[in-house]
Formats: C-alpha cells, structure tokens, sequence
C-alpha cells in the first residue's frame, strides 16, 4: 500500500486520528511512542511499591458492585506472595460484558495480569483503572517493552496499536538516504529503526529508549530534522526566483543621516548596515533577520535601510507591536529625518477623529516613510511605491501581519528585527529561511544594570529605594504582570499598585499607563515621563520595549515570577540607557516554584541576552520560544535542540546537498515526513 494512502477505519475514529495529525499509513508509522512500560517482568503483590507503574498477576477472589459513594466494580485478586498479598482493582465505569467476562474467568479459575500504580485504599492496596488481560493458563509473558502512544480522548492505546501495526505491515519504508552515507555517520536504516522503536527486541536497553539516546531515535530525530531544513531551505530558494525593486543609491542620504548623528556608529552596526544595503539592490526580496541584544542600536540601522530605499525612490513602511513603541519610533525617527527633507508620518489605531484620520491615512499613501502599528495592514493605505517593510519585534506579530504588509507592495524588501536574542540552534531549525544579521557590540557610554531579588514581604524597602532614587534627581519604573492573561486583572493590578504607592510617596509624581488608555492618552503620559515631569512611572507590560529614558535608573518588576526570561530582560534594558548606575529590581511572591526559582537564578545570574535566550530555550521548548513567527514550519516532536545539536548541523548540511544534487529525493523525504501539509514559509 503506498504511504499515502489514507487510513482505512470508521470515521469516529478518523476524526480522533485527526487530532493527532494522522491522516496517511505514513503518519501512522512515524507516531512513535512517548514511552515504554516494562511488562517483561512480574512483581509479586506483597513486593510491589506504591507510585510507580509495575505489573502483577492473581487469582479472581471476589467480584462486586458497590453503590457508594458511587457506582463501581470492584476486583479483589490475589498472588499469595505474603501477608498483603490481595489487591482490590476497582473500575468506576464499567460495563456489563466486563462484569462477565470477569465471572466467568473466576468460575474457571483464570488468572488476570493487571498493569498499573498500587496506591492506599480503604480497604488495603488498590489499582484504579488498571490495565489488565485474562490469561489462558499457558500463556507466558511478553518479550518485548511495551510502546505508550501519545492519543487523544475516545482512541485507545489498543485501538492505535492495532492501526499502527497494521500500517507497518502495509507501509514500505523504502530508503531515501545514502547507506553509506548513514553507516558513516552512525545513523540505522529507517525501517530497522522504525521497526525496533514500535516493538523493541529484548535485549534492547529501556533506559536507552526513555531517554531518546538509543541509535534508532537519533535516526528519526536526524530525519525530522532534515525535513525541517528542506523544507525551510526550499523556501529560501523560492523567494529568490520572486522579483523585487532594486534600491539603488548613491548613499548620499545615509551619509548625511551619519553625519548628523551625535554618536558614532559601533563596528558591528556598520558590518550590519553594509549587509543591508548590499541584499537592497538584488532584484528578489530580502528577507533579513536582525538581532541584537536590548539597546545595541538596531532602529539606526533600520533608518539607514530607510535612507536608501527612499533615495531609490520608494517609500519605507516600518511596523511596531504596540502605540507606545510606534511612537517612540516616529519621534526619533522624525527627529532624525525630518532635517534631511524626508517626510515621516505616524498611523495608529487611535488615530482620533475622522476627519483627522481620513488625512493622515491620505498622507501614509505618499510618505516617503511610515511608522505605525498593525493599523499599517489594517486601514486603507495604498503606498505608491514601498520597497522596504521594517517590522519591529517580529516575533509579535503572525504570518498572516506579515505577509498582508507584503502585499501592500510589490514583493516590497522586508527586515525583521528582534531584541531578543535568538540561540544558535533554534535560529538554524526555525528561521533557516531568512539571511540573519547581529549586532554584537553595544554602544559606549551604557552603565550596566545590577539586577536585584527581593520578596514581597521586603516590598517596604523596595519602596525605600524609589524614594531615594527620586531624591537623587533620577526616575523609576514599577511595572505590574500581566495576571492570568487577563487584560482586566492586568489593568487592576496597575490600578491598585499606582493607588498604593500615591499613597505611600505622596511627595512624588506618580504616572500611570497601560494597554487600555487611548493613544494619544499614553503618548501624554510617556511625553511627561520623559522631560522629568513624572518621577515614578506605574506600567503593564505596553513599556517593554522601545522606551528610551536615559535619566530613568530604577526598574522594579512586580511579581516577577510571572514573566518570561525574554520580557525580563527586555524590561531591565529600559534602565541603564544613561551615565547613572542602575538597578532593576524583581520582586518576587513565595513560594516559588521549582520553575520559578531556576528562571530568576538565571535572570539574576545573567546579562548577557544569547545565554539568557539560551537556558530559557531549555526551559521552555523551541514551541513556546518561536511562537507565532514561524507557523508554516512543522514544530519538532522528536528532536531536541540542545542535546541535538550536531544534528541539526548534519541536517542542514544534507539539505543544502539534496536541493541541489537529488532534488527528487529531497522530495521524496519531504513527502514522507511532512506529506500535503509541507508548507513553504510565506512571511
């Protein structure tokens, strides 16, 4: 049967296959088990520890139907291993063939072999649910681990490995790799590997198994990774066949923007602007990543790219995440080009009245330079000539965001930028489509940010520490958590914490601002915050990035437990922008959890943001890292980046390798792993 045949089974349980992504005998075949239970062993009953999974067999004493505190089978059996030798399995649903069926095998003296956790129970050792099997007096225990398939409600693991044997009868793993090449890199055939990991032999090591190290899982791990790879890879060299406007310039505008400049720009941001400018004048599309850590100078760089689209003669669209951040932009980008005769405009969604709206969009169609929120995709702006999209934060924003700014243009140039820093091994599996660029130098003149823990319960001093940073002439920062994803609970927790410290500093300035204010509402407050008018500024999350106060040398995190590693730092990067030593507080709730104690150590511990993206990776899982950025990329279910790591450098070398010397075999792997759902990246 070829692998792309669909399942054959009723359709209830094609659509719980669904839910699984399984829709082909491929599929089926490639869902391999999450663990492995030893059944190869008996425990006698007397013996057998309570908590963890073991399996014993007994003799059929008494079966009964209790109706209290509700209905329920109850199983007594027995081994006769000693005094404790009798174990209750109670079952609170049941049906009636079962109550039977286990009649019967008592009153012929059968036996049952149950797989399960012992626990306490009222009337001695008990299993609840157990798995178990009625014995034929002949029959002998299995030789071989028994697989543990990931599912879903209504499928059982009886159900999905009668289906996936029958498909690894059916299904022909033919070979797509060299077996040189394999042999030379330690790598078994596919269908030995499959073969073993589906019904391991024996003598194979369980620990080896669990643990994923055993040379049958580095066989899958390496194949899910090189189907990664193609199909990012492809992706790559499609893009390259699009076309895309030539931005070429005399560069006499960047020059005149350096010129300008009241700092000199590092190495690294020049490295990175001659990068730029170089993929502006090819006739396809960039599509760059640049990164960098909080504050090394990314938005100068984006303004240079400006200068040469629009020298060009095109027009630049720059996209942030949030007003704040968008208007930040826009007064230090407008402060930067205004003087150079280029005109600079601002969309977001709080634009105010219609009649105000109406113009400034009727603006944003011919500026030569265009700063906004997703208001940009959003509105009816119909740019003249864009040839340049910068998106801000990418990681905020979706394909979907992305590939409708695109679209505002004719395969318009697009540069992503990111301030939180993106590890080595997660940047090669989940953005191998894009070219990525770093800015690994910081300017001069940045204090560095001690970093500071204290409980809730020494909040008092905390505040102490506010009022002397004010005293000195400096401002602070108190930003509240966003709780349990609430924006109503985020706001109140703004609310109450703003209300508390007017009232215990009632000789400071106290500001307040959040996600639910109006625009131009926000904008006021942070226009105050930054002339000094505001001494301490009480903020959700909306400050996270792209706030630049230089006199600000204080950041306090409330509950800081509750943010990500990244947020964290890219909330302690707010301070530390001037001459003044700075802090930033975290102040934490007990108890901490295990979790929570190992990411503030890590916080605590580090400034340096690719470890800090690093560890909370290994926390966390590439998943919920890359979020919404890449969701045409199939999220790894086997390999694992760190421990991985060699791989994921085999696989993207063999990728390279297959699209240009066997294309049909690179096809063919594709279509095993990833089948019609294989997505070329679009964003």
């Amino acid at each position: 049967m070829p692998p792309e045949a669909a399942i054959d089974a009723p359709p209830a349980i094609r659509i719980r296959l669904r839910k699984l992504g399984l829709e082909r005998h491929q599929d089926l075949v490639l869902h391999l088990p999450l663990r492995y239970e030893d059944e190869t062993r008996l425990t006698g009953i007397a013996e057998a520890p309570f908590g963890v999974p073991v399996q014993v067999e007994g003799e059929l004493l008494d079966l009964s139907v209790r109706l209290a505190p509700r209905r329920q089978l109850v199983v007594r059996v027995s081994d006769a291993s000693g005094e404790r030798s009798t174990l209750d399995l109670r079952f609170l649903r049941f049906y009636g063939s079962q109550q039977r069926a286990l009649e019967a095998a008592r009153e012929q003296g059968s036996r049952l072999r149950i797989f399960g956790e012992i626990r306490h129970g009222l009337h001695g050792r008990e299993m609840v649910h157990p798995r178990y099997r009625i014995l034929s007096k002949a029959e002998a225990l299995p030789q071989s681990l028994t697989p543990v398939y990931p599912t879903t409600a209504g499928l059982t693991q009886g159900a999905l490995r009668k289906l996936i044997g029958s498909a690894l009868r059916d299904t022909d793993l033919a070979e797509v790799l060299d077996a040189a090449w394999c042999d030379r890199h330690f790598l078994p055939p596919l269908a030995t590997a499959v073969a073993l990991l589906h019904a391991p032999p024996p003598e194979v090591s369980a620990a080896a198994l669990q643990t994923r190290s055993h040379p049958a899982w580095r066989r899958i791990k390496f194949d899910e990774l090189l189907a990664q790879q193609l199909s990012l890879r492809r992706a790559y060299l499609a893009r390259r066949t699009r076309g895309a406007p030539v931005l070429l310039a005399t560069g006499e505008l960047a020059s005149r923007l350096k010129a300008s400049l009241p700092f000199a720009l590092t190495g690294a941001q020049q490295r990175v602007a001659a990068e730029i400018a170089a993929d502006l004048e090819h006739p396809y599309p960039m599509q760059r990543l640049l990164q960098g850590d909080v504050g090394c100078g990314k938005t100068i760089v984006a303004a240079l790219a400006a200068c040469q689209t629009i020298e060009a003669g095109h027009q630049t669209a720059f996209m942030a995440p949030t007003e704040i951040l968008a208007e930040q932009h826009f007064l230090k980008l407008r402060t930067w080009l205004e003087p150079l005769g280029i005109e600079v405009v601002c969309v977001v969604g709080s634009l105010g009245r219609k009649v105000r709206r109406v113009k400034q969009l009727q603006a944003a169609t011919t500026a030569q330079l265009v700063v906004g929120t997703h208001a940009l995709i959003q509105e009816s702006i119909d740019f003249a000539r864009l040839g340049l999209a910068i998106v801000d934060e990418q990681h905020r924003f979706g394909v979907v965001q992305r590939l409708d700014l695109r679209r505002k243009g004719a395969n318009p140039h697009q540069l992503m930028m990111s301030a939180t820093p993106i590890p080595r091994t997660l940047a090669m599996s989940y953005y191998a489509d894009l070219d990525v660029s770093l800015i690994d130098e910081m300017p001069a003149g940045r204090s560095p940010v001690r970093t500071r823990l204290f409980s809730d319960s020494r909040r008092d001093e905390v505040v102490a520490a506010v009022r002397a940073v004010v005293a000195e002439g400096r401002q602070a920062y108190w930003v509240c958590p966003l709780v349990e994803e609430s924006v109503k609970l985020d706001l109140q927790a703004a609310l109450d914490t703003h209300a508390a410290l007017s009232a215990e500093l009632p000789d400071l300035r106290i500001g307040l601002v959040h996600g639910r204010l109006r625009g131009n509402d926000k904008a006021t407050v942070m226009a105050a915050f930054a002339a000094g008018e505001i001494d301490v500024l009480v903020a959700t999350t909306v400050i996270e990035v792209g706030v630049d106060v230089p006199n600000a040398s204080l950041m306090v995190i409330e509950h800081a437990e509750r943010f990500g590693l990244s947020q964290i730092h890219q909330l302690r990067g707010r301070v530390g922008r001037g001459s003044h030593d700075s802090v930033c507080v975290l102040l934490y709730q007990q108890p901490l959890s295990a979790m929570a104690r190992a990411r503030l150590k890590i916080i605590f511990e580090q400034t340096d943001g690719f470890e800090i993206a690093r560890q909370d990776l290994h926390l966390r899982g590439p998943g919920e890292f890359v979020g919404s950025r890449q969701s045409g990329v199939p999220l790894l279910r086997y390999a694992d980046l760190e421990a991985d790591a060699d791989l994921v450098e085999l696989a993207r070398a063999l990728a390279v390798q297959l699209l240009r010397d066997d294309p049909g075999r690179a096809e063919r792997h594709l279509l095993r792993w990833l089948g019609s759902r294989e997505e070329l990246l679009k964003a």
